[in-house]
């Protein structure tokens, strides 16, 4: 049998998913060994032992000066402006994408003008949003924002227009104006593909957020990780890091589930 034509079972492709993970965490344990071996003080490569440490420190003591609970409630900050910030883009991203893509007076008008702010870097507006709009939590939603709704409205439009045109025609063969083909027709096929487009604008929103909260924060998981970088503080950075990965698998199997559960029929066609 050709290699092309030849497909995992169940648990082979379990087993072979996660491979990788095990090759990198034996690399890195052999590494951290290395050098905790030659100085017990390195902090460059912490072993499991101090970052389960770090963990307990952060997760489940309180803090000395706060008396918060650091990590939950950098988890909390940041949960929350990233809730905000996505939400808004999708709002947004399903009125100018459905817009975009059923009516092509208004595609002609406002297409340009997100295709233009698609291709801004957000980041380079970073200082121009603090300035606007302060230094608070606005900002930091606010570059989600700009980071990812121009883009997922281009692409919820783009899956307007793939829409099949017999569709649009029968439709308006049974008398249907403008507003009951955009809420009867278009709608309804477009809530699965946008949540699909958030599930893809998930890592640019992660990257947004940790920057802002970097740069001009007192909470949130990106400001306590370049906080405690000035400490070379890599048992806290990177247990962090790998919490931020799981909230974003999390998140993106939620909203699988949520697609899968509301839109049987988009899912059974195989996207």
């Amino acid at each position: 049998m050709r290699l092309i034509n030849r497909h995992p079972g169940r648990v082979s492709a379990t087993l072979l998913g996660l491979l990788p993970f095990l090759l990198i965490m034996l690399i890195y344990s052999l590494a951290s060994q290395e050098r905790l071996a030659d100085n017990p003080n390195d902090k460059l490569l912490p072993g499991l032992e101090q970052m389960t440490a770090a963990v307990d420190r952060m997760a489940f003591q309180e803090d000395r000066r706060s008396g918060n609970y650091l990590m939950w409630e950098d988890t909390a900050a940041s949960l929350k402006r990233l809730g905000m910030g996505v939400g808004i883009a999708a709002s947004l991203a399903l009125v100018v994408g459905l817009l975009n893509g059923i009516l092509p007076l208004i595609r002609a008008n406002l297409a340009p003008l997100v295709s233009a702010l698609s291709m801004v870097p957000p980041l380079a507006i970073l200082p121009i949003l603090f300035i606007v709009f302060g230094l608070g939590e606005l900002s930091k939603v606010m570059l989600i924002v700009i980071g990812t709704a121009p883009v997922m409205m281009r692409d919820v439009a783009q899956r307007v227009r793939e829409l099949p045109g017999e569709q649009l025609i029968k439709i308006q063969t049974l008398g249907a104006n403008s507003w009951q083909v955009i809420t009867r027709m278009a709608l309804p096929q477009t809530l699965p593909r946008l949540i699909d487009s958030v599930r893809l604008s998930l890592g640019p929103a992660w990257l947004f957020l940790i920057a802002a909260e970097a740069i001009a924060s007192t909470e949130g998981l990106g400001y306590r990780i370049f906080l405690v970088r000035r400490y070379l503080a890599m048992d806290v950075i990177l247990p962090y890091v790998i919490w931020i990965t799981i909230l974003a698998i999390v998140i993106d199997q939620l909203l699988r589930l949520a697609n899968r559960k509301l839109f049987p029929w988009y899912n059974a066609g195989g996207h």
